[in-house]
């Protein structure tokens, strides 16, 4: 029972969002991108140079392709509940690694309702089930710090200690690219410069770190020479490194971008979170060695990311749980008291209109797909529960717990909501599409397919077996 007690957020998540992984279809922008790259591998017969149409996609490292490419061998075709467990383990490991990092720290019910507060962070729940490869990467540069912070306390086994730090590196770099090194080395750096303990580097980052992430990348970039000859290996190293970090030809910004995205990306807690490391640090009550090294994280992530050129609001992700958990040792030390209240009420009074708006909402024609009837319960279940999360803020004035209750009152809309998913899926993907389109074609003894005005087109090979001619017509 005790260990079940440990796991039980995970456990409420995952069946709360299993329907999820069980019914959603592949949304045609970068998620069916992704099965239409790692099918082209399969086909050609290559491991670590990957293409789109035969044009070169060296924008993200072998990683995540390859667990794609294992579940289309394994299974035969593509299944959204496999893939998605890539995205929402990692997740679960994440907050794990922060909640044990904590334990000594804050008491066990403030550590539950820690667990809460990074699980339903918008943008962190949305990569949970989102097929992309952000949040292996947020879990490898969490275990990577973490195993840092292990070493310089002498916690541990040290010899294990310094073989996984290297290879956690590695993995952050081989799930989505630099930044999976950057984030670790300048983190800790400017952490040991600030602290006094600059000369302990080489501890960290010495010969058996270096030697390991040298070797890992002369065996990734020689099987790249080898398999994609010079001009996809100068791609991969310079056109999708340095030509994004300095003048980007894709999501160019500017530098104050996350400084706004991060108030959108971590809602509903953006007034919470941010609300608590600011008034802490304005009033100088980072004290703790943990508190410090969270914040430099944070502060190195935000300001490296701005400097790069290509940015949008995932690319913060490795950031979010610290943002969380350092919010948490300040909150543990407030009693109740009207802003922090009101910090939390607000994003919850917007909930408690959900059922409302979203009458209104479907009522406009363009939003009628909407209108079906789990949703309509879906709504007036977040509606309901998020008006017991404001008796429980302002009754009970239990900070605690009115933050549970809106985590139960998300995740209890998302599971009834989602089970609606086969009705509208025909608005979110394209595979009611082609499978009408292999019916009728079947049908009528037709052997093309023609698309025009849809949107990334191109990788509905992936349900129709073949290319498909964009804006064409046959003559």
């Amino acid at each position: 029972m005790g260990k079940m007690k440990e796991y039980r957020v995970f456990l409420w998540v995952f069946l709360a969002l299993l329907p999820v992984l069980l019914l959603r279809d592949f949304t045609p922008g970068n998620e069916l991108r992704y099965l239409s790259i790692a099918d082209e591998a399969l086909r050609n017969g290559t491991f670590v140079t990957f293409y789109n149409h035969g044009q070169i996609y060296a924008d993200k490292p072998p990683l995540y392709f390859w667990i794609i490419m294992a579940g289309k061998c394994l299974f035969g075709r593509h299944y959204m509940w496999f893939i998605t467990l890539f995205s929402l383990l990692p997740a679960f490991v994440t907050v794990r690694v922060m909640d044990r990092w904590v334990e000594d720290k804050i008491e066990s019910s403030h550590r539950y309702t820690g667990e809460w507060l990074l699980m339903t962070c918008g943008l962190f729940v949305g990569m949970a089930v989102v097929l992309r490869m952000d949040m292996l990467m947020c879990m490898f540069i969490t275990l990577v710090l973490r195993t840092f912070y292990r070493m310089m306390r002498g916690e541990g086994n040290l010899r294990s200690q310094t073989l996984l730090f290297p290879v956690y590196v590695f993995l952050a770099v081989f799930s989505k690219g630099p930044v999976g090194i950057l984030i670790p080395l300048l983190s800790t750096v400017v952490y040991l410069l600030i602290t006094g303990r600059i000369r302990t580097v080489g501890r960290y980052w010495g010969w058996k770190t270096w030697t390991v992430l040298l070797v890992g990348c002369a065996l990734w970039f020689g099987a790249v020479y080898a398999e994609g000859g010079k001009e996809y290996l100068n791609n991969l190293l310079f056109h999708q490194t340095v030509d994004r970090a300095v003048n980007s030809f894709h999501h160019a910004t500017p530098f104050y971008y996350y400084f706004i995205s991060v108030w959108y990306s971590i809602l509903p807690w953006s007034l919470l979170l941010i609300g608590l490391i600011v008034y802490s640090v304005y009033k100088k009550r980072v004290c703790t060695e943990l508190q410090k090294f969270f914040l430099t994280v944070i502060a190195v992530t935000f300001v490296m990311l701005s400097c790069i050129s290509s940015k949008i609001e995932v690319y913060l992700l490795p950031a979010f749980p610290f943002i969380v958990y350092l919010a948490l040792t300040f909150l543990v030390h407030y009693k109740w008291n009207r802003w922090l209240a009101l910090s939390i009420a607000i994003p919850v009074a917007v909930f408690c209109a959900v059922l409302p708006v979203f009458i209104l909402l479907v009522r406009q024609e363009a939003n009628a797909y909407l209108s079906v009837p789990l949703l309509y319960v879906a709504a007036g279940v977040l509606t309901l529960t998020e008006c017991c999360s404001l008796y429980l803020l302002y009754g009970r004035k239990s900070i605690d717990s009115a933050i549970r209750s809106v985590a139960y009152g998300l995740f209890l809309a998302v599971f009834i909501g989602a089970w609606a998913l086969p009705k509208i899926n025909g608005e979110l993907g394209y595979k009611e599409l082609c499978s009408a389109s292999v019916e009728i074609a079947r049908e009528h003894g037709l052997k093309d397919y023609y698309v025009w005005k849809l949107y990334r087109p191109e990788n509905m090979d992936v349900y129709l077996n073949r290319e498909v001619p964009i804006g064409a017509s046959p003559e």
